[in-house]
């Protein structure tokens, strides 16, 4: 249930044990599968300490740093000092930043914002912060600059950038939203997403709507103000208090529309932006879901050649065409709907469709996870033991084997149905589109067209519209798009660098979700030039 509307996201699954990429950077670890997620050790909270000034060093400092089009009425939040103190992991300092709950009205109330940051390590000219987001969203930017960006970015790019993160509102620590327990998010999650009656309908429209009501009566305070444009508001005070004139900034998947809107807003403050695995802000909810169904199948047709080439296939063998092997999956997944297995699981949870729909959709993120994937079918097809499709599914929900779920699902929905109008209204829309769903994706278009209705329950109005960012007179920007990527599709990184005025489109032509850091030399180098010397890539840079 609510599994992929309008995901935005770079979640990749974990393997069963870290599997390492094959190029290691100098000075570097080298990037694990899975690695948005954090070993348990590492889920601190955002803590304040003892009084520090930013890094401009004083109050003027941070002021003279306002936008010209900021009212005075902010001036309070720019001039604040974050107050570093350790937070548990070695390294790491984290703070507590607040920012007005609501811009149209900042003598209303605060949101504390947590924020974490690793200094930078080594000699050369320092650059200032290097802000990172790694999509959702509802993707915790501290996990993953503890977990991966502030000891697997290139040594080079850490020794001279403060490597920085900030949770936006309402994900993880910072006032995160909250909607279900974990009990009701079981019964979410595996509830039958390609209703076959009336009943079935009726009872998918019931776990929206819980799900809706859920949120409300949970986090009133904050559903209203988490949408892109207030957290993008945020960074720029976040930029302010560090003593930075620009934003330098890595983004990824989401997190390229949350750079993107960063840039419209602020353009004067444009630093070195990333925007990895670029969505299309002009686009309406319907289509963008429209498009991500595409995405799927494109990733899916790549894994089934892949797959009918190995030995353990539980698909077909050489000669199957990707279409049959669709079509052996898609018979796969009715006999689930009709008759759900065991799975191992110390809850009782079997697998059903719905859960066997989103562990597969988990493992086109990252081709990486591709053998986890066919055995994980070989031994729900063959041995009637869904453990591994389920592991891949909670992953991708991030659930505990204790039964708790991370914010990550709950923040997704209350940023997407806060940014743009839902793409159906009723289950009667969705019935008529699923035609046009089911030929982008015959093996994911029945589920991807029902996912798209969770935001017509939403008890919050949508303050967001699809359009165009152009961000005129900002600094040069590098958007990054992956040919065969299944949740950014590459047209989209196309779009939003034709939009901006002065970004420079860079190719990966491969598999997955987001480029950099991923293996290709091509792409590390040329992202890791710009960064350390503000030199974008040449005009159509095309990498393998």
């Amino acid at each position: 249930m609510d599994t992929w509307p309008s995901l935005r996201r770079t979640r990749r699954p974990k393997t069963r044990a870290p599997r390492m990429r094959t190029r290691v950077r100098t000075g570097a670890p080298a990037r694990v599968t899975g690695a948005l997620v954090a070993a348990a050790a590492l889920l601190v909270s955002a803590c304040s300490g003892s009084p520090r000034t930013s890094a401009g060093g004083a109050v003027e400092a941070a002021l003279a740093a306002l936008p010209r089009s900021t009212p005075s009425a902010l001036s309070p939040y720019y001039a604040q000092t974050l107050r570093w103190r350790s937070c548990g992991v070695p390294g790491f300092q984290c703070a507590t930043m607040k920012a007005p709950l609501d811009y149209a009205k900042p003598a209303a109330g605060d949101v504390r914002l947590a924020v974490a940051r690793k200094k930078a390590t080594g000699k050369g000219t320092p650059l200032g912060s290097l802000l990172i987001n790694p999509g959702g969203p509802g993707g915790s930017a501290i996990d993953y600059l503890q977990s991966y960006a502030g000891v697997g970015y290139p040594a080079e790019v850490r020794a001279r950038y403060d490597m920085v993160a900030m949770d936006p509102r309402g994900v993880a620590r910072s006032e995160p939203v909250e909607c279900l327990d974990g009990r009701r998010m079981d019964t979410y999650t595996a509830t039958d997403i390609t209703p076959d009656d009336r009943k079935e309908t009726s009872r998918l429209v019931g776990e929206y709507q819980a799900f809706a009501e859920g949120c409300g009566a949970h986090s009133a305070r904050v559903l209203r103000h988490v949408s892109t444009a207030e957290a993008a508001r945020d960074m720029d005070i976040l930029r302010a208090v560090l003593g930075d004139r620009k934003l330098n900034y890595v983004g990824a998947s989401y997190g390229t529309f949350l750079g993107a809107t960063y840039a419209g807003l602020f353009p004067e403050r444009v630093g070195r932006l990333v925007l990895d695995g670029a969505m299309d802000p002009s686009l309406d909810a319907r289509t963008l879901n429209l498009d991500q169904t595409k995405g799927f199948e494109t990733a899916f047709r790549a894994f089934a050649k892949d797959c009918v080439r190995q030995s353990d296939c539980p698909l077909g063998g050489r000669g199957t065409t990707p279409a049959q092997v669709g079509d052996r999956l898609a018979a796969f997944f009715r006999k689930l709907d009709a008759r759900p297995i065991p799975a191992g699981d110390a809850d009782g949870r079997r697998l059903g469709e719905s859960l066997a729909t989103t562990g597969v959709i988990a493992a086109m993120y990252d081709q990486g996870a591709w053998e986890q994937l066919r055995e994980a079918l070989t031994s729900a097809m063959r041995k009637q033991d869904g453990a591994g499709l389920l592991a891949l599914s909670d992953s991708y929900y991030e659930r505990d084997q204790s039964g708790r779920y991370s914010n990550l699902m709950m923040a997704n929905s209350a940023v997407n149905c806060l940014d743009l109008p839902p793409a159906f209204s009723s289950p009667e829309q969705v019935e008529k589109a699923l035609p046009t769903f089911q030929k982008a994706s015959p093996v994911f278009g029945r589920a991807l067209a029902w996912a798209s209705l969770n935001c017509a329950y939403w008890p919050v109005r949508a303050t967001g519209e699809p359009h165009r960012i152009k961000a005129q007179g900002a600094a040069p920007m590098v958007v990054v798009g992956t040919t065969r990527d299944p949740a950014t599709p590459y047209p989209w990184a196309q779009s939003l660098a034709r939009q901006l005025s002065s970004a420079r489109l860079l190719t990966y032509a491969g598999d997955g979700h987001t480029a950099y850091g991923r293996g290709s030399t091509c792409i590390d180098s040329a992202i890791d030039t710009y960064l350390l010397h503000g030199t974008p890539p040449a005009p159509g840079k095309r990498c393998s």
